[in-house]
């Protein structure tokens, strides 16, 4: 799913191909893809569309994730953003691939805001 997140078109279509478009969803939800995330909600996993939202830093689905999802989900939504304490839970936890998600995501949502910052981006 790395691969994915990264933006990678062959793995994705491998996740599709193979019964996990529900993982390539989400790669693509974290991406800022909307459609993605009406896909998970109209798919019965729209609590993959909720953890893009936390990782995307609202509150609210960080709440949510924390009441009704394994710890280790809101761990995750928390490190994407570089939080210390959540990185180093995942490593108490040999959450390896989590961490290894996570700063592929971080480096996802720095590229965005780069992206998206400026004087010549106009936003409606």
């Amino acid at each position: 799913m790395i691969e994915s997140i990264k933006g990678n078109r062959d793995f994705f279509k491998w996740l599709l191909d193979n019964g996990y478009p529900e993982l390539a969803a989400f790669s693509n939800s974290v991406r800022g893809d909307r459609s993605a995330q009406d896909f998970l909600v109209k798919s019965g996993k729209g609590w993959l569309a909720v953890l893009s939202e936390a990782v995307d830093g609202d509150d609210k689905a960080r709440i949510w994730i924390g009441r009704h999802c394994h710890k280790v989900n809101l761990m995750f939504a928390l490190a994407c953003r570089k939080e210390e304490q959540a990185l180093a839970w995942l490593a108490g936890h040999d959450l390896k691939i989590f961490i290894m998600m996570a700063k592929e995501v971080a480096v996802v949502l720095d590229t965005q805001a780069t992206e998206n910052a400026g004087p010549y981006v106009m936003h409606f």
